[in-house]
This record gives structure tokens, sequence and C-alpha cells, in this order.
């Protein structure tokens, strides 16, 4: 993912933006990516050591993590349709974990 990101970088010409970010930005980047890293890692150790149908369900509720961050850090709203496709990931993941 990183030597993707930056290639990214470098295609769309971004690059040459990338003295205007400052330290703090470029900290919560490393930070971020060090999470995203061993995030996939401990992911992939669950995997290796569980039951893949058990591991993956629990994986995709992340996404409630995410979204009530969103809700309370950063005040966003979500409309009908975005509650409703929660609601729906919700549902499905815990049945998939509940029924495996």
């Amino acid at each position: 993912m990183l030597v993707l990101a930056w290639l990214i970088v470098l295609l769309t010409g971004a690059g040459a933006r990338l003295g205007a970010i400052g330290l703090r930005s470029w900290i919560f980047l490393v930070l971020s990516g060090i999470a995203t890293g061993a995030s996939w890692l401990c992911y992939y150790y669950a995997i290796g050591h569980g039951q893949v149908s058990v591991v993956v369900p629990i994986d995709r509720l992340s996404i409630l993590v995410t979204v009530f961050f969103s809700l309370i850090v950063f005040k966003e709203k979500l409309s009908a349709k975005a509650w409703a496709g929660l609601a729906l990931l919700t549902a499905g993941a815990v049945l998939m974990a509940v029924f495996t």
C-alpha cells in the first residue's frame, strides 16, 4: 500500500507539494501507517489462529468504530441512506458471526 500510495503521489504530480506538509501532519501520517500495518498483522494472525468465518465478520464490525468516531469527534451527520447501509452491514456481519 505504501508503494502504491507514493506511486500515485508521484504520478499525479503532488510530490512537489510535499514540502508544504507540516511536521504535525507528517507525524500523524507515520502513526497512521504504523497503525494500519499493525492492524493487518493482527488480522492475519487472527485468521491464522482462528476460524476465518468468525474473524472476518468481527473485522467488518470495525466500521462501527469508524462511523461513531466520525460522529463524535468530527460532528459528521449521516443521511438516512448511510444509517440504513450501516445497519445492513452490521446486521450482515453479526449474522455471519453467529450462524457460522
